[in-house]
């Protein structure tokens, strides 16, 4: 199943119910240390507000102790469970979302409140860039010196990351790359070594 986490973060849509404005921020939060900042900041810019409720996965889809949300003094239940629900039917991840409300002067209701802090997440979701998450897989390659301009083009132009660089007798580069970047790497660094080992053959 593909998963995508937010490509544009911060990023805010805006919602009105019944004269009561509902901000929706969303935001890249890979672990819940970066969650926590960015639900911070975004208390911090509106301290006025009535409430600044939330919702995350702070992991991938499959870990389910990443999932947390919070009503911020709404009525149990009405705000962060519902914006939780909107997040759980999507398809994203490693994704922190906060609404900020300001009453408009009209209650809402419980069954209202819960319908104003979904159409808000799902308002923004809608409209929101997105990235495909890609698992990393890390790789490794020894080489001789006369050897590293060409290996690293090739590196580079697969998509992978080179994370270390270790000079001893040899060369060896550390990465990590998505599986379909070291496959496309693999084959690239398969083609090479062939043109040189046959470039290197004496001829008869």
């Amino acid at each position: 199943m593909k998963q995508f986490f937010p490509a544009q973060s911060p990023f805010s849509h805006d919602t009105e119910v019944k004269r009561s404005r509902f901000i929706t921020y969303i935001a890249h939060t890979p672990d819940k240390q970066s969650s926590e900042s960015f639900i911070e900041s975004i208390q911090q810019m509106h301290p006025k507000a009535n409430h600044n409720c939330w919702a995350r996965i702070t992991g991938l889809r499959d870990q389910l102790n990443c999932r947390q949300s919070n009503d911020d003094g709404e009525p149990k239940g009405t705000a962060g469970k519902p914006m939780l629900n909107v997040l759980e039917h999507s398809d994203l991840c490693e994704i922190t979302v906060v609404v900020t409300r300001y009453f408009g002067g009209i209650k809402l209701g419980a069954g209202g409140l819960v319908r104003a802090y979904s159409l808000a997440v799902q308002e923004a979701i809608e409209t929101l860039p997105t990235t495909e998450y890609l698992a990393k897989h890390s790789f490794s390659i020894q080489l001789p010196y006369e050897l590293v301009s060409d290996i690293e083009r090739l590196v580079t132009n697969s998509g992978a990351e080179i994370t270390h660089r270790q000079w001893e007798s040899q060369l060896q580069i550390e990465g990590e790359g998505s599986e379909e970047q070291l496959v496309t790497l693999a084959s690239s660094l398969s083609s090479m070594m062939h043109l040189i080992s046959y470039s290197s053959e004496k001829t008869p």
